[in-house]
């Protein structure tokens, strides 16, 4: 829980599901919390990039997901993306004094990843990364974007991810998913200073 504007009380944690013919997925979400995270997402690397976010992001996150993976780890990923992004959405309810914007650069190593987010509704990605093959270890490197490209148009956010250099795809993933989580504690923190949400427009 936090306080906002002389004392409102404001709950930013949400438990949703999500079960389609090939994925089956369960999270829990506090966007108030410590970084503690458990994955079950049956895909080891997902599993580490997830636990990541949420610690660098200061968020807990608990989920547990089964997916079709005999025939790959697409559905899975995407999937789990789309309930982390509904989640988010959720847990923000009406956005009252959220900052709305974050950013973060993180190295890892001789990569480099810059994150920028906006919590303003309009779903958009653009990810400028260059992997240096198609794996990092055995998960497939192309499914980074299928699943910030879900969050974003789940959550009505705004992402954006440049990585500028690097060479191992294991750094340039884990540097990616720490900037998010860094950037989205930014724009989720609250504001006194912020009378209903941070827009001209009156409304996000």
């Amino acid at each position: 829980m936090r306080y906002i504007n002389g004392g409102v009380r404001m709950a930013r944690k949400t438990e949703l599901g999500r079960k389609t013919a090939e994925t089956d997925i369960w999270l829990k979400l506090d966007l108030d919390g410590s970084g503690r995270c458990v994955a079950d997402t049956g895909i080891g690397f997902f599993d580490h990039m997830l636990t990541l976010l949420s610690k660098h992001g200061l968020l807990d996150l608990e989920i547990r997901a089964k997916g079709d993976l005999e025939v790959d780890a697409h559905h899975t990923v995407e999937d789990v993306g789309i309930v982390f992004g509904q989640a988010l959405r959720q847990a923000l309810g009406g956005k009252e004094s959220i900052r709305r914007y974050g950013s973060a650069s993180i190295p890892m190593d001789e990569a480099l990843a810059m994150v920028s987010v906006d919590l303003g509704g309009r779903p958009y990605l653009v990810f400028n990364v260059k992997f240096s093959g198609e794996f990092a270890g055995n998960f497939e490197t192309g499914l980074v974007e299928e699943f910030f490209r879900a969050v974003s148009v789940n959550a009505g956010m705004n992402i954006h991810v440049n990585v500028p250099y690097g060479s191992s795809n294991h750094h340039i993933c884990e540097a990616i998913f720490k900037a998010f989580g860094r950037a989205l504690d930014e724009a989720t923190r609250t504001d006194d200073r912020i009378k209903g949400v941070m827009s001209t427009k009156g409304a996000l």
